[in-house]
């Protein structure tokens, strides 16, 4: 189905202005009722079911499996090529190279052209183990959508897509607090 097909949610009442929502008081705040607090939830339990289905011992944990399957579908070659596509700062990139080197699952190559950049090539164990990700997060996340329809997880994405495009907007224009 195309995006073109799915379901739409409906634009929000002044879209074109997003003016900030009102739903939550200070008064009568409960962190457990929060998105925040809800969406985190959501991903701590979607994480620790996909580290239970994927990983052996001593093979790669929940946060490596990103960079090797960003890697294995060729979204990134470089350290600060991956770094970006993961969303990571390079000091942080570099420390997970080093566990998946050491599980010997890539390694780093300096570039002939220029020294300064540097390559990640997958391992043959790097690459089997990337093969095995989209199958088990396809697995996971379809259990986490259990009882829901088609139309309903299109407009569950609509609703996230908008919060994330939300997010992108504050960030852009720097807000802090207004």
């Amino acid at each position: 189905m195309s995006d073109a097909d799915s379901p739409k949610v409906p634009p929000a009442p002044g879209d074109t202005e997003r003016r900030p929502a009102d739903f939550y008081r200070a008064e009568t705040y409960k962190a457990e009722e929060s998105i925040g607090y809800l969406m985190r939830r959501i991903l701590s339990a979607v994480a620790q079911a996909v580290e239970t289905r994927m990983c052996e011992p001593g093979g790669p944990t929940f946060p490596q499996w990103l960079p090797l399957y960003k890697l294995h579908v060729g979204a990134a070659t470089t350290v600060a090529e991956l770094a970006r596509a993961c969303e990571l700062d390079a000091g942080a990139m570099t420390r997970l190279l080093d566990r998946l080197e050491a599980k010997g699952l890539c390694r780093r190559v300096r570039s002939l052209e220029d020294r300064r950049v540097v390559n990640i090539e997958l391992t043959e164990e790097g690459r089997a183990a990337a093969q095995e990700v989209p199958y088990v997060l396809s697995r996971v996340q379809n259990e986490h959508l259990a009882g829901f329809t088609k139309e309903e997880w299109e407009q569950l994405k609509g609703y996230l897509r908008r919060i994330l495009d939300n997010a992108q907007a504050l960030a852009a224009r720097g807000d802090k607090n207004d």
